[in-house]
């Protein structure tokens, strides 16, 4: 079954866990560090649908987890989400450079995080 990563070091994800768990034919699936996602993602044999994750990570931070998710062919087209309590706008912009498809600054709305990412799978 194909599931949505989210990368998230933080205790409050659980609003987010539950708006996203009805997503149709997903799971989610929760890593706290950003090293353990890079692991993961290069597993073969990986149903992943979408990845969720903040900048501010212990290991491995969000920049170079969205770097290294971009850098791998079957991860092109991926929909990423990045969440944050960051809101310059020069990190905003870095992270879009880097290859996200939508940029969160927390505190958010778990329900807009779900239709953003809902518009991204199903997007003809």
């Amino acid at each position: 079954m194909a599931f949505i990563l989210i990368v998230e070091d933080s205790d409050d994800i659980a609003p987010l866990e539950i708006a996203l768990a009805s997503v149709d034919g997903l799971t989610v699936k929760l890593l706290t560090n950003g090293r353990r996602a890079l692991e993961l993602l290069r597993m073969e044999t990986l149903e992943l649908a979408a990845v969720i994750t903040d900048l501010h990570l212990p290991l491995v931070d969000g920049f170079d987890l969205v770097a290294a998710i971009r850098a791998q062919e079957r991860y092109r087209r991926l929909p990423i989400i990045v969440v944050s309590g960051d809101n310059d706008p020069d990190v905003r912009n870095r992270i879009r450079t880097l290859g996200a498809d939508a940029f969160f600054t927390k505190p958010y709305s778990p329900a807009e995080i779900r239709h953003t990412l809902e518009g991204l799978l199903y997007a003809p």
